[in-house]
């Protein structure tokens, strides 16, 4: 059976620097979802032209710098990650093969054999947050178990996670102990009752 050997982090973008080099509807995309699970994320976006939605939504965000001009190798200075979505293959080749010479990540829009990470679908409650990968094949599968999810997921499910990282701040022990007692607190989550 085929499997998806990717391997989900959670990077907090806020702290690191990302560059979005594309500024037209796939740009407002990105930055959109970027924004979305991570307001405060530390984005340039650099682009010949802005699409006009792209150019409101970087207002409202601080964090967000809109640069406009050609994409050059020296955009890719002091960057972590990088995503790549001009409408000009042939740049956005140079794109990735300029990152790689780098050691930084990038992601291609809609060129999955030139993706170090995907951008998948986001279920965020509070505190808690559900990343879900197709593995670049099928965004539609990712965007309706993303709203599965939502929908059955409660709207207070931040409530009981304060909660119990509230008692296990209280739990005395070694690691083993404190992960014996959250294992039984918890196991109402996931027993079903008969």
């Amino acid at each position: 059976m085929e499997t998806n050997e990717l391997y989900p982090i959670f990077v907090k973008v806020h702290q690191l620097n990302v560059l979005i080099v594309g500024g037209g509807n796939v740009g407002l995309e990105k930055l959109s979802f970027l924004l979305k699970s991570s307001p405060r994320a530390n984005v340039e976006v650099v682009s010949i032209t802005f699409h006009e939605e792209l150019v409101a939504l970087a207002s409202k965000h601080s964090s967000v710098k809109l640069t406009q001009k050609a994409y050059d190798i020296s955009d890719l200075d002091n960057r972590h990650l990088v995503i790549g979505c001009t409408d000009n293959l042939e740049v956005n080749l140079q794109i990735n093969k300029d990152a790689k010479s780098k050691q930084l990540l990038v992601n291609i829009a809609d060129t999955p054999d030139q993706c170090d990470f995907y951008l998948g679908g986001i279920v965020s409650k509070g505190n808690v947050k559900i990343a879900i990968s197709t593995n670049g094949k099928s965004p539609t599968t990712a965007k309706r178990i993303r709203q599965f999810l939502e929908d059955v997921i409660p709207e207070d499910i931040n409530q009981l996670v304060n909660n119990l990282n509230a008692y296990r701040k209280t739990i005395k022990g070694d690691f083993e102990e404190k992960v014996k007692q959250m294992n039984q607190i918890t196991s109402g989550l996931v027993n079903k009752k008969e």
